[in-house]
Order: C-alpha cells, then structure tokens, then sequence
C-alpha cells in the first residue's frame, strides 16, 4: 500500500513539472484596465529581472509617466511612486542595467515590450524602466523610407506585413531589447496613449499601476486559452 501510494505522489509530482507553462507572465493592472503580458524566453536576462523586480514590488504604485498617442507609453521609474503632480520623471533607477539582448525575430509590433534606456554606447536597458508599444500602420512607402534613411537592415516581409496590418514602431528595432508581448488586454495601451497630458508627456491624472507575476496554473490556463501559437519572430525611447 506505501509502495503504491509513493508512486502515486511521484506521478502526480511529474504531471505538475510536465504542466510547467512554456513562458512566464505578468499582468498589469491601472485604473484604465489591464494587460498580461508574455516574457520572451529569447531574452532571459530580460525575462529574469522583470521577474525579480515585480516579486519585490518594485513596480507597485508607480506610474506610466511618458505617453505618445501612436508611439508608445513608458513606466517603471520608481521614482515616480513618491512624485507629485508636474515633478519630471524618467531619470529614476535601480542602480543597475541589463545587457542589451537584440534578436533579429522580435521586433516593435503593437503590443511590443520593450526595455528603456539612456544613451549608452551599449545601449543597455534600465534596470526597471520599460514601454509598451502602440504605434500605428505603415505603409510600404513608409517603410522603405525608413529602410533607406534610418534603418541599416531591411525589414524581413512578414514583419512588414505586421506594421502594415497592426502597426508599431519599426525604427527601434535592433536599438531597443524587445522582450516581451501583449496577449490579452491590448485596448489598455490605447486607453492611456489618449489621455490628457502635460509639456512634458505626463499624464494629467496620474495612471498609477500594480504589476504581479502569474502563477503557474493561471499561465497554464491563459496558454490554452491562446488557440494559436503567438510567432515570436534618460531612459527615453526616441
């Protein structure tokens, strides 16, 4: 009877290891809606440290202090959980920066995240500060402008197909780490790119967010909910 039942505590231990989801989340919560997000497996620093930062609370109660309708929205300063109303933000730090992680394959679709960063020769990421892309539709003749004028590589057809038809901001790619994606909630990105805001892209009204990790049964849950695979193919973004 011991035997059986410790096989059975086995089984059932490898079942749970089996059903370890294949990315990990998080989801954001304002009071404009909320997000979950997938963290790339392609960017594990990236991935590691967003981890890190949301189960310490780092994110919570902070804002997104920088928005542009048809670019992007911008969060993550911790400094901005103390701030008052028209204070500048954008400068705040963890005291650290992570490694620029580029791949060719993941690039600024609408939904996009992506790690902030100054101007550093490295062009390493802010150790908490991020954006989440909103950008717009191009058009092939606007993306051949970019390709001729401010990109050194050609955009690979099917992700022109994705700024054609979603949209985003292709001129970050390879320059930003991209390192992560919007799979549910999308809609919360647009509420904030149309807030009223300030000279300097604060929102009037602060958005002030909650950021948690998503255990693994709800990770396993959301991945089957997602029919079809997803194909991953200062601190200003500019």
């Amino acid at each position: 009877m011991n035997r059986i039942l410790t096989l059975l505590l086995c089984l059932g231990a490898l079942t749970a290891f089996a059903a370890k989801p294949k990315h990990q989340y998080i989801k954001i919560k304002t009071d404009m809606g909320e997000c979950i997000i997938m963290l790339y497996n392609e960017t594990p620093q990236h991935r590691d440290n967003m981890i890190s930062l949301v189960k310490k609370g780092v994110y919570e109660g902070t804002l997104f202090h920088r928005i542009i309708k048809d670019f992007m929205i911008q969060g993550g300063d911790p400094d901005s959980k103390t701030a008052k109303q028209g204070d500048l933000l954008g400068e705040g730090t963890v005291g650290y920066t992570v490694p620029a992680e580029f791949r060719d394959s993941l690039f600024h679709k609408k939904g996009a995240l992506g790690a902030a960063r100054d101007n550093n020769p490295e062009k390493a990421s802010s150790g908490s500060q991020f954006y989440i892309v909103q950008g717009k539709k191009f058009t092939d003749q606007e993306l051949d402008a970019l390709e001729a004028n401010r990109l050194n590589f050609k955009i690979p057809v099917w992700q022109r197909e994705i700024y054609k038809t979603l949209g985003g901001t292709p001129h970050l790619d390879r320059n930003y780490t991209v390192f992560g994606e919007v799979v549910q909630g999308l809609d919360m990105v647009d509420k904030i790119a149309a807030v009223a805001k300030d000279s300097n892209d604060r929102p009037v009204a602060d958005v002030k967010m909650t950021v948690s990790v998503l255990k693994r049964r709800a990770a396993k849950r959301l991945e089957k909910q997602l029919a079809k695979p997803i194909k991953n193919e200062s601190f200003t973004i500019n």
